[in-house]
C-alpha cells in the first residue's frame, strides 16, 4: 500500500485518547512510507493525523469540497490539496488516490465514507481493503451490528470479511496488506445472490 485514505472526524472529543491516536496514526503511516489521503481539513482528528504525518516527513493529500474551503477549514500546508465541488466527488477521489481505506473514530461523515467504501467493495467498484481501527472500543457497537447483518443474512457470506477490524494499527495494516478481494456482486450468478 503506497497510500491509504483515512476517514475520521473533524471534531476534537474531550477524551484525549482520540486525538492522541490520530497523531500516532499519522506518525506511523509516515514512518512506514505510506502516504495519507484524507478530508483536507485542519480541525479535530483530521488536522491531528495530517499534522503528525507531515511532521514525520510523510506525504499528505487532502481532498475537500469548495464549501468547506469557503468556511476556512481547509489545511493549507499539505503536500497536495484537491478542491472538489461535491462530497460525491470527494469520495470518488479518495478511491482514485488510495490503495485502501482506514477508518478511525468520527461522526456521521466518517460513517458515510466507511459504508460507501464497504458497499463499493461488495459491489465490485473497487477491490481495496477497508480497515476499521477500533480505538478505545469506539466501534464495538458497530462491529456488533455488522455481525448482526451477517447473522440475519443481509451480508452475504462472501462479503463478511470485507471489513477488517482491529484495535492495533500495525495488526490492522498487516490485515489490509494481506487482503484478498472476494467475489463482488457484479460477478455473482443469480443463484449466488
Amino acid at each position: 500500500m503506497k497510500r491509504v485514505a483515512v476517514y475520521c472526524g473533524s471534531a476534537t472529543p474531550a477524551d484525549p485518547v482520540y486525538i492522541e491516536s490520530a497523531r500516532a496514526i499519522g506518525r506511523s503511516l509516515a514512518g512506514q512510507g505510506i502516504g495519507l489521503v484524507y478530508g483536507g481539513g485542519k480541525l479535530g482528528l483530521m488536522g491531528a493525523v495530517a499534522d503528525s504525518a507531515l511532521e514525520a516527513g510523510g506525504e499528505v493529500i487532502g481532498v475537500i469540497p469548495q464549501a468547506l474551503v469557503n468556511a476556512e477549514v481547509a489545511h493549507r500546508g499539505l503536500t497536495e490539496l484537491h478542491v472538489v465541488e461535491t462530497m460525491h466527488e470527494r469520495k470518488a477521489r479518495f478511491t482514485e488516490l488510495s490503495d485502501g481505506f482506514l477508518t478511525i473514530p468520527g461522526g456521521t461523515g466518517t460513517m458515510d465514507e466507511l459504508w460507501e467504501a464497504m458497499s463499493w467493495a461488495q459491489l465490485g467498484y473497487h477491490a481495496k481493503p477497508v480497515g476499521l481501527l477500533n480505538v478505545a472500543g469506539f466501534y464495538d457497537g458497530l462491529l456488533e451490528f455488522v455481525g448482526k447483518m451477517s447473522e440475519v443474512g443481509f451480508l452475504r457470506p462472501q462479503h463478511q470479511n470485507i471489513l477488517l477490524a482491529d484495535d492495533d494499527l500495525d495488526r490492522l495494516l498487516d490485515k489490509m496488506r494481506r487482503f484478498e478481494p472476494t467475489v463482488p456482486i457484479i460477478r455473482m450468478t443469480r443463484d449466488e445472490l
